[in-house]
């Protein structure tokens, strides 16, 4: 009834197997891919006729988790998977970034590849499983696929590269000093197509380096799925990609001059609309058959690739007229919005991000449900793009893919250079909104966020900035292009973006349209991108020419450590003790596991009281320390103080004043507040106070007349 192949070979430090032909029989091919005890199902089905208008492939990637492969069941009310995790839509892209370049040009097929996480260990991350399933099944379907690729994670620990790093290795990586890179890779036999990464501060070199390893401890994954092909493939689909060299020769004919000249403009809306016009004026010049061929938008994106690509490749020189590693004219600003904690405008050339800083407390924290188990995070980054921002009416809507996978690239750059929680006990949240766009605002969103924490008083570790980089490939020439415009991302062959501080990298992104490049081209991005980065740094420097201090509208948040063993008398029988806390003093006071306590509130004397409320529940009295207290009870023999909290001690009828006392009711009542020393401790533990030696008025010690009963 079946007919299975399966495949298995041993890579880094568990065994990879990939398993076809039993389940979901109907799709063009699906793949289980298995490692360790992680499994992922991936499914691919592509229509067999092309989708009628679209001058795109479309491609769609989901890749979904299911709860139960990790044992769990989901919080919230329907206790089911519902909207896609930013874990999911993340790692959707992931898969697609790499596999999207690999179909032949022209396939506009609709094609989908659905990978659904089925088993879990909470030791091996599915991403990198999902993407080598989605690879498997994409090349046993007969697609005009030109894989396979493969992917793999690499960590980074005492100068040695780590293959495939366990999911508690690279969780919480900035608390982990130990770890210094989280970069996922993927390429093809031959060359790298894609690189995701998360890095504290490594230098150009040990990013290469990871790449290079990454990218041949592949290699076995990529000889397993072609001999897994062989045995399992279906034939290949029988696709012609339509000819329309005809149409693009009278395209080109009628229009490379308009095309030439539209490009030469420096301003991007000048630009836009010339180029607009020069469309129209040849499709005047075109037949009505020819003016309604499907193809006419591919032949205008060609023009349109063949001039840019073409004048740059030639001349060296840019459309805004740039050369090749100039950064576009940058202005930095900061304490721009006077209620918000930090702000921060930074333009280059007509690209503009407004970041916003907001400093919360432990309540604000953000609680993420994964699969492997809940976690707080306390620094979040938004990143929203209106369509204003270039130029143009649309729809607004929730965060999209785009704008979830760019605010996670901007995290990442600037949480390498956070300070410690214990440090800076705040919840921090970033807004990026794009106001103008014209290539990489995600970048500008990290030097804007950069400058925003900065101007919010966040002593970071050191600022940060990032570039796009672009390339154009031309056969065995190219150019690598710093600060790419958008124009550049679309029409060239590379968007890599890389972020950093001075010292070095902390992320570094790669997506190539082409069929992959070389280290020689990435080692060459590299170094103009450091170069950019300087430059960019340097700029920003102008902007803060003052240490910043917190906004008055932020709260103040002060940090106390006490004993595990007193939480529970801090917090009190059903929360009644904090509760009186937070009652009396104003402010708001939260306590972990750890013992780690965060008093916040705008007002420092309500921090204060909270403070010295439970250090007097959670401190020990010291002996020869002088405390003020209060008669609590007076019997024959002396009086009881309430000296310390709620503990009370004797103080001695001898011990109350340095002249003969019959009765302590003689000097003393209850509830009066006194002056005691803490001389020591009874026989049996109880405490032993004196006033005697303490001058009740100043509390200072009596030392000449000192003297312990």
């Amino acid at each position: 009834m079946f007919n299975v192949v399966k495949k298995s070979i041993e890579w880094g430090h568990d065994t990879l197997t990939l398993e076809t032909g039993k389940i979901a029989r109907q799709a063009d091919a699906c793949v289980i891919a298995t490692y360790g005890e992680t499994s992922v199902m991936a499914a691919v089905v592509y229509e067999k006729k092309p989708k009628e208008g679209f001058d795109f492939f479309p491609l769609t990637v989901h890749y979904q988790e299911k709860y139960y492969a990790a044992g769990r069941i989901p919080g919230g009310f329907f206790k089911r998977e519902a909207r896609p995790s930013e874990k999911e839509t993340l790692t959707s892209r992931l898969i697609d970034r790499p596999i999207r370049p690999l179909f032949v040009d022209g396939f506009k097929n609709e094609t989908q590849v659905i990978c659904t996480v089925l088993s879990h260990d909470l030791e091996n991350d599915p991403d990198v499983v999902a993407m080598i399933a989605a690879s498997a099944a994409l090349t046993l379907s007969g697609a005009p696929f030109m894989g396979p690729i493969a992917a793999a994670r690499v960590g980074f620990v005492d100068g040695d590269y780590i293959l495939n790093p366990s999911v508690a290795d690279m969780d919480n990586l900035r608390n982990n000093p130990e770890q210094r890179l989280d970069l996922v890779v993927a390429g093809t036999a031959d060359a790298v197509m894609m690189v995701e990464s998360e890095a504290y501060e490594l230098s150009e070199d040990e990013i290469l380096g990871a790449v290079v390893f990454g990218h041949e401890q592949m290699q076995p994954v990529i000889d397993m799925i072609i001999g897994m092909a062989e045995e399992a493939a279906k034939e290949p689909f029988n696709f012609q990609a339509p000819d329309s060299s005809a149409l693009y020769a009278k395209v080109a004919g009628l229009g490379e001059a308009a095309m030439r000249a539209a490009f030469a403009i420096t301003d991007k809306q000048e630009r836009q609309a010339a180029i607009a016009a020069a469309r129209a004026m040849i499709t005047e010049g075109l037949s009505e058959d020819e003016a309604a061929d499907k193809a006419l938008g591919g032949c205008f994106k060609k023009l349109e690739s063949t001039v840019l690509r073409g004048d740059v490749i030639a001349t060296g020189r840019r459309i805004d007229g740039r050369d090749l590693t100039t950064v576009r004219p940058i202005v930095a600003e900061t304490g721009l919005l006077p209620r918000a904690h930090g702000s921060a405008l930074f333009t280059r050339g007509e690209t503009q991000g407004l970041v916003v800083t907001t400093l919360g407390t432990g309540d604000d924290e953000q609680i993420i449900d994964a699969l492997h188990g809940s976690s707080r995070s306390n620094f979040m980054l938004h990143y929203n793009f209106p369509p204003y921002s270039v130029g143009e009416a649309g729809r607004m809507m929730g965060p999209g893919r785009r704008e979830i996978g760019h605010g996670k690239l901007a995290w990442r750059a600037l949480q390498a250079v956070l300070p410690a929680a214990s440090d800076f006990p705040y919840t921090l949240r970033l807004v990026s909104e794009i106001t103008e766009s014209n290539g990489s605002s995600s970048m500008a969103s990290v030097c804007g966020g950069s400058l925003s924490m900065m101007d919010a008083g966040v002593p970071l570790k050191a600022p940060v900035a990032g570039i796009a980089m672009g390339l154009i490939l031309e056969g065995e020439e190219f150019a690598v292009l710093t600060d790419i415009l958008g124009d550049e991302d679309h029409l060239g062959d590379m968007d890599f973006k890389v972020a950093g501080t001075a010292n070095g990298i902390t992320t570094m992104q790669m997506d190539i349209k082409v069929a992959g490049i070389t280290p020689a081209i990435m080692k060459q991005a590299l170094a103009q991108a450091k170069d950019a980065r300087l430059h960019i740094l340097g700029e920003m420097g102008k902007a803060l020419n003052e240490t910043s201090e917190f906004s008055i509208h932020a709260p103040r948040i002060e940090t106390m450590q006490v004993p595990t063993d007193k939480i529970r008398e801090v917090i009190g029988s059903g929360g009644k003790v904090i509760r009186e806390i937070v009652e009396v003093s104003g402010a708001k006071v939260d306590i972990n596991d750890d013992g780690i306590i965060k008093i916040a509130s705008p007002n420092g004397e309500s921090i204060k009281k909270a403070y010295d409320m439970i250090w007097s529940i959670v401190a020990e009295p010291e002996v020869g320390q002088i405390y003020t207290g209060k008669v609590v009870k007076l019997m024959d023999f002396g009086a009881f103080v309430n000296f310390f909290g709620k503990r009370d001690g004797l103080v001695h009828v001898s011990q109350i004043s340095a002249e003969r006392v019959n009765h302590p009711k003689d000097l003393l009542q209850e509830g009066q507040e006194v002056k005691v020393k803490l001389v020591g401790f009874d026989d049996r533990g109880k405490v032993r106070l004196s006033m005697k030696v303490v001058n009740q008025e100043t509390g200072e010690e009596l030392a000449e007349k000192s003297g312990d009963e």
